[in-house]
């Protein structure tokens, strides 16, 4: 009896852990942002957790790479905006079910079921496109939303479409469908591999671009310097800007000294490339 509640405990903690972790903060490009429910706002960074209400904000040329509880992957493209809602991560070992809705309310994304490896549980997830909603279970599709109109494409596997009063099931790798925001539609049709491409490269991080990564080693120095004051307030100007900017105070010789970085890059490249886009948005000398 006192086993069993041992396990029965255990299994509630580690359920109760599941659920704060649903939705984690792989990859950024910055300038990004985590509007908070409350709506608090911060930069966007590699480990965060995504929590009910929030929503994530992309700016110009950013991107953003999120990981689900059980294996699946949501990318963003620029100037996105994508709330999260009605998270649940219930139950454990086989019976564990990941759910929850995501919200597209502009720009580009990608849902693929199996850029983390093989699925840990099954999904019950849902994708809002403003006037298309995707219901997903395993699949890889891209989308997007803009003043004119909502993208879906499938890639492969197979999602259920509600767009008004028309619902229909999508089953054909490599096939779209778009919805125009003046309530017109256009019957589902196979995507020529050129478009698909395009689309595809606006929701990649591309490798050496500047990006903060949730296994990056390196650190890029912005400046150092002996009043706290100064180093405080441009710490918080660049992160108002969408960059997850750190603090660090440090003993020296001419006394104490305030170190300003960017942590999380993969390499060198990233680090020049960031650096370069610091000073073009004047925030390094």
């Amino acid at each position: 009896m006192v086993l069993r509640s041992l396990l029965l405990l255990a299994s509630l903690l580690l359920a109760g852990t599941a659920v704060a972790r649903t939705v984690t903060v792989e990859a950024v490009l910055s300038p990004a942002w985590v509007e908070r429910a409350g709506g608090a706002r911060e930069p966007l960074q590699p480990g965060q957790l995504l929590r009910d209400g929030d929503r994530v904000l992309t700016g110009g040329g950013a991107r953003a790479l999120l990981r689900l509880a059980e294996g699946s992957a949501v990318k963003l493209g620029e100037n996105a905006r994508m709330g999260v809602e009605r998270l649940s991560d219930r139950g454990v070992a086989a019976e564990r079910v990941v759910s929850g809705t995501l919200d597209v309310l502009q720009g580009a994304f990608r849902f693929t079921t199996r850029l983390f490896g093989s699925p840990q549980a099954r999904r019950d997830i849902n994708i809002r496109i403003v006037t298309v909603t995707a219901g997903i279970r395993g699949t890889d599709i891209w989308g997007k939303s803009s003043p004119e109109r909502d993208v879906v494409c499938l890639i492969e596997g197979r999602i259920f479409v509600q767009h008004r009063e028309q619902a229909f099931t999508m089953q054909d790798p490599l096939s779209f469908f778009i919805a125009g925001r003046d309530g017109s539609r256009q019957s589902v049709a196979p995507v020529p591999e050129a478009q698909l491409k395009e689309w595809a490269e606006e929701t990649e991080i591309a490798p050496a671009s500047g990006a903060s990564r949730s296994d990056g080693k390196l650190r890029l120095t912005l400046a150092a310097a002996a009043d706290e004051a100064t180093a405080s307030a441009l710490a918080e100007r660049l992160r108002t800007g969408g960059y997850p900017l750190r603090l660090r105070a440090y003993r020296a010789a001419a006394g104490l000294r305030y170190e300003l970085y960017v942590d999380g890059l993969s390499s060198a490249e990233d680090a020049a490339v960031l650096a370069a886009a610091l000073r073009r948005a004047g925030h390094m000398p």
